[in-house]
């Protein structure tokens, strides 16, 4: 992970023995802790590609961000493949690991996911946001306001992502919601990258908007509020975006999973 982008993931806590290299027993003892500390490791890497800690294209190494997260290589490398699985980092053949490049092609089809996905979960969540749910998003947006402010770019991504969250997760989808977490790790990074050049200051969002038309329960001005911010968001990406974005690489095979990862 680069300096430029922030800090590196907060270290996980010390899980104690090896979990990555615990011996297996013949019950199978050991999986469940192997487990807790892959799940732990990639719910850090989650944030921090939420949060841009990740430069894209920038490499790092998979020792690396294991004696960063303070865990062995293997609980990372397992957390690294499902994320490349959801096209959030690249598995390099060296070992190494980045997050793609963003390109012409693939910022476009991001935004037209986007417009699909989340204005239709949005509207499925509305049965589920009571006043008390749109007592937290007025709190979550107030904080928006002064990270915009105050130009912090890495609060703003945080408290952006927890507002539509707070939206999405309402709707209980065990399908939709999945294909939105992923589209977000997609383009965080590339969306702290840009903000951490331009600054938040200029920022516009449809946030207020969603929240009055919670309370109206109304599903259209709900879904065209989601579906404003999401353009007002991607198109400011774009507009402000230093130079052209890089045309898109031969698609190169990925490592196979049951050989895992080298080391370089």
């Amino acid at each position: 992970m680069s300096a430029a982008a922030s800090q590196p993931p907060d270290p996980a806590p010390d899980p104690g023995p090896d979990p990555g290299h615990a011996p297996a027993s013949s019950t199978g003892a050991t999986v469940p802790a192997r487990r807790l500390a892959r799940d732990h490791v990639e719910q850090s890497l989650r944030t921090a590609l939420l949060t841009g800690r990740f430069i894209p294209g920038k490499a790092v190494t998979l020792r690396g961000l294991a004696q960063e997260l303070g865990v062995s290589p293997m609980p990372v490398r397992e957390a690294i493949q499902r994320l490349a699985a959801e096209n959030a980092l690249y598995l390099k053949p060296s070992g190494r690991v980045q997050v793609p490049e963003m390109t012409e092609g693939r910022f476009a089809e991001i935004l037209t996911a986007r417009v699909l996905l989340e204005p239709e979960l949005a509207v499925r969540a509305l049965p589920f946001l009571d006043k008390a749910a749109a007592r937290d998003l007025e709190e979550i947006d107030l904080k928006m306001d002064v990270s915009i402010a105050t130009g912090d770019p890495e609060a703003y991504l945080r408290l952006n992502h927890a507002f539509h969250f707070r939206i999405y997760s309402a709707a209980r989808s065990l399908v939709l919601q999945p294909l939105v977490e992923s589209l977000w790790l997609q383009f965080s990074p590339y969306m702290r990258t840009v903000y951490g050049r331009v600054g938040t200051a200029i920022l516009i969002d449809h946030h207020k908007e969603a929240i009055r038309a919670i309370r109206a329960r109304d599903e259209q001005a709900f879904a065209d509020a989601i579906r404003a911010d999401i353009r007002e968001g991607m198109s400011f990406l774009e507009r402000v975006s230093p130079g052209p974005m890089p045309q898109p690489e031969h698609p190169r095979k990925q490592p196979s999973a049951q050989k895992g990862i080298d080391e370089p």
